[in-house]
């Protein structure tokens, strides 16, 4: 097996990494203290070609593997996972219609999409139903124009912030089967939101209630076929994990080369605290566990792109030990800083509020634990 990137791949890190470093970096911690992104930047993201980055060629998409989404998340969370995390929520979004969604329907909205002159949010969980997504009960009745839907959908980033919202309904009572996926848009009647949340990380992303009174939608707003809604959404968590995953592994490799250009300059008892044999310990265990990490990430990737019965599993299992590490990390980090890595100005603490949601979202890492055993039981 070739670990190496080609050519092709590392101008596409390249590509991202330069982008974030020039126009999110300088800007992250600003964006977090407002609690929003700038909506201008999306379309200047839309214009490198990653607001559908394995939306087919066919489709107007970049039509990369998911080993190569993978490499823009990274590179991009190097500048703000926060950021990085909700472009990855709006490529899930994008897949989904890309590969569901009617002719009718992709050539009245993928072109937006693309350029991210539209933005998606996802929305699935529910406030009684996270890990247990199939037990969802927001309604979504028949009617003679199309559908009408109430309920709530709970924790969507983008919530009142984006343009269009892909979301899982119950159109009927027969469990996983009952669920459909729609299409409502911004400014539809009966869509409403909840206040902004207040949380611990990915303060910049918006994440709100989404709220469905008597929302009436057309029936060409219907995403696929009915019923097959839940199977559709469970269709982009593999490569949801993968990029969630590969969020963290960016941010905890940007936290390292902060600390190691920290210890460099910083001294005590005589010399820059890199000298001392216990901190360098510590610094060599964190580049084994990211590099661990990163070959771990891309050969899930590699499974899922290639079609491996296995893939799963492996995007399961790359994502329960990437996102650990990645918090593992971070944490580290801010401890060799010292007080400093507490202060907001060092950009530290920032990243170890960020990443601990990314052992929650896409799959709890408990629920990676269960896939990961199902399948060693099933296959034993």
């Amino acid at each position: 097996m070739d670990f190496a990137l080609n050519e092709e791949q590392t101008a596409i890190f390249d590509m991202a990494h330069a982008f974030g470093q020039d126009n999110i970096a300088p800007h992250a911690h600003q964006w977090e203290k407002d609690g929003t992104i700038p909506k201008d930047l999306w379309p200047q993201i839309g214009e490198l070609g990653f607001g559908g980055l394995y939306v087919s060629e066919e489709s107007g998409g970049s039509g990369l593997s998911r080993l190569d989404a993978t490499l823009v998340f990274e590179a991009l969370s190097m500048a703000c996972p926060s950021v990085a995390a909700f472009l990855s929520i709006h490529n899930m979004c994008a897949k989904m219609l890309d590969n569901f969604a009617s002719d009718e329907m992709k050539a009245r909205v993928l072109p937006g999409v693309l350029s991210m002159d539209t933005v998606l949010s996802y929305c699935l969980t529910e406030p009684g139903s996270g890990s247990d997504a199939a037990a969802l009960k927001t309604r979504c009745e028949r009617t003679n124009d199309g559908y009408t839907l109430n309920g709530t959908k709970a924790f969507i980033s983008g919530g009142g912030y984006s343009d269009a919202y892909v979301t899982m309904v119950r159109t009927s009572d027969d469990g996983a089967k009952g669920v459909s996926t729609v299409y409502v848009e911004d400014g539809t009647e009966g869509l409403s939101f909840g206040g902004p949340e207040d949380k611990m990380g990915w303060r910049s992303q918006p994440t709100a209630l989404v709220q469905f009174d008597d929302c009436k939608i057309g029936a060409e707003n219907l995403v696929g076929q009915e019923g097959n809604g839940f199977k559709y959404a469970m269709a982009g968590l593999d490569g949801g994990r993968l990029n969630i995953s590969a969020c963290s592994l960016g941010a905890a490799q940007t936290a390292l080369s902060k600390t190691l250009e920290y210890m460099g300059d910083r001294k005590a008892f005589g010399q820059s605290i890199d000298q001392f044999q216990g901190l360098q310990f510590r610094l060599a265990d964190m580049e084994i566990e990211l590099q661990a990490a990163r070959t771990f990430l891309r050969q899930a990737a590699w499974k899922l792109d290639t079609g491996a019965p296995d893939a799963t599993k492996f995007c399961a299992m790359a994502k329960k030990f990437v996102t650990e590490t990645g918090s593992k990390v971070v944490d580290q980090c801010l401890q060799l800083h010292g007080g400093y890595g507490y202060l907001a100005d060092y950009g530290i603490e920032k990243l170890v509020r960020d990443l601990r949601v990314h052992q929650i979202l896409e799959g709890t890492n408990e629920i990676m634990r269960v896939i990961v055993a199902r399948d060693m039981l099933k296959n034993r």
